[in-house]
């Protein structure tokens, strides 16, 4: 987008004042999120999980759903909604959470190398379900509802932060891609993880698959993805919860480090000309040379995990920061609280266990830094706490003792009670792309974990 010169002013009219930008928080208004946030997680955790039949199978809605909905409610009703400027600071905290739950999935790791040599392929080979889940029926539901180019960059994966760059890189920030790209990010920032929630949990109580297979579909490059699939499926499964979190983790971790290549190079242009014989149409897409155009400079994500805001991504002068003084102890606090619930008592080593993972978090920023962006904090977090969780390490047996004290369930319930204090601000956003998006991006992701499950089901069977 070009910008043009703003008209003099004339008699008789006056021109509009430039909007503001939006303000960062005082650090007294932010602990207003941060205890909104331990009141409303620690009520969903003594809620606890609800069992809903729907004839032979079930649906088991978790604490962490409860927790969604009701930051949600709080962040957007009418009465007195919570700021978008702390909305935007629950989305900074929120990137800080998800890297303390990374860090507690990644000590699941070392201690079950073995299970994860034993799996062999299939945790490769499942990712031919990632990569054509959303392709083979989303795509053609997307044109059959005309979206138009956009489906592109809605259905070539489940859209994550990663697919900005991807899109922008060969469309344009200003090209239809890339407003389905916005549109499909949107609908899983919102709703991903109550979808991928059930469809987990019902694919889990038919008991026709592999808990393994379901932990290896779970990893699809959303960390509130995979934990609400993989929370469903322990919750059916818990004496295999260590064995579920390793594949899940290593599978998610697989994905994040392929998934920016195989999107560039395989996925994107696949779904570019799926779409164009299905259309009849190879029309040529003149929205790439936009970003080299002049004012129209290309969407940079910076962001290490998958919990980011795109309008802060856009905009980062109106984006919220809160200092990691603030967040980290204040998250200790919560997830203490929320843990000591889940487990029906109090002990030192919830604490303990919840600054061990700080420090891997702090680990992780501090590389990230270092490199410059170069390597993601996330893949720091995983590599080193499985390193250390490792056979070989000295310290391993007495780390996962005291790690496997934090609930991990309790994590997810925080991570997504922060996310639904966050979501007041994108659904104008939701509103806006039109109801289109609904209907494909539910098939996007309930196709891209299924057939993800499915190859690694069979995969497994072949390996064994």
């Amino acid at each position: 987008m070009t910008d043009t010169a703003a008209p003099a002013p004339t008699a008789g009219r006056t021109t509009a004042p430039a909007p503001r930008p939006a303000r960062t928080p005082r650090r007294q208004r932010v602990w207003i999120v941060l205890v909104l946030l331990l009141v409303i997680a620690s009520l969903a955790q003594i809620v606890g999980p609800a069992v809903i039949p729907i004839g032979v199978a079930s649906i088991t809605v978790l604490p962490m759903v409860w927790g969604l909905l009701a930051g949600g409610v709080v962040s957007s009703q009418r009465f007195r909604p919570l700021g978008v400027d702390l909305q935007r600071a629950a989305s900074a905290v929120m990137g800080i959470a998800v890297l303390l739950l990374i860090a507690r999935l990644s000590v699941t790791i070392g201690p079950n190398i073995g299970l994860l040599v034993d799996a062999g392929p299939a945790l490769l080979l499942q990712e031919v379900g990632h990569l054509f889940g959303t392709i083979v029926l989303a795509l053609p539901l997307a044109v059959l509802l005309r979206m138009g180019r956009a489906t592109i960059g809605a259905t070539f994966s489940i859209d994550r932060e990663g697919s900005f760059a991807m899109v922008s890189e060969r469309f344009g920030p200003d090209s239809d891609e890339y407003r389905g790209t916005l549109s499909m990010y949107v609908f899983g920032t919102l709703l991903g993880a109550v979808v991928i929630t059930i469809v987990a949990s019902f694919a889990t109580s038919l008991r026709v698959f592999d808990p393994l297979a379901l932990a290896m579909g779970a990893g699809v490059g959303s960390g509130s993805m995979m934990a609400a699939a993989v929370a469903a499926v322990v919750a059916e499964h818990p004496g295999m919860q260590e064995q579920v979190l390793a594949l899940a983790a290593t599978s998610n971790l697989i994905t994040g480090l392929l998934g920016m290549y195989v999107g560039m190079y395989v996925a994107l242009p696949l779904a570019q000309k799926v779409y164009e014989r299905l259309t009849r149409r190879a029309t040529v897409s003149t929205a790439g040379t936009t970003a080299r155009t002049v004012g129209a400079a290309p969407l940079v994500v910076t962001a290490a995990t998958d919990v980011g805001s795109a309008a802060a991504t856009e905009a980062p002068a109106s984006g919220s920061r809160v200092r990691l003084l603030v967040s980290l102890p204040a998250l200790v606090v919560v997830g203490t609280v929320v843990s000591s619930i889940a487990a029906g008592g109090f002990t030192w080593q919830i604490p303990l266990g919840y600054v061990l993972m700080c420090a891997l978090v702090l680990i992780g920023l501090g590389v990230y830094r270092l490199t410059r962006g170069k390597i993601a904090s996330l893949i720091v977090v995983t590599t080193v706490g499985a390193l250390v969780t490792s056979p070989v390490s000295p310290i391993g047996p007495w780390l996962v003792d005291v790690l496997n004290t934090v609930d991990f369930l309790s994590i997810c319930t925080v991570v997504l009670t922060i996310a639904g204090l966050s979501l007041g601000k994108d659904l104008p956003k939701l509103r806006s792309i039109g109801w289109k998006i609904v209907p494909v991006g539910l098939v996007a992701i309930v196709t891209s974990y299924l057939l993800s499950v499915v190859v690694a089901e069979f995969a497994l069977g072949l390996w064994r």
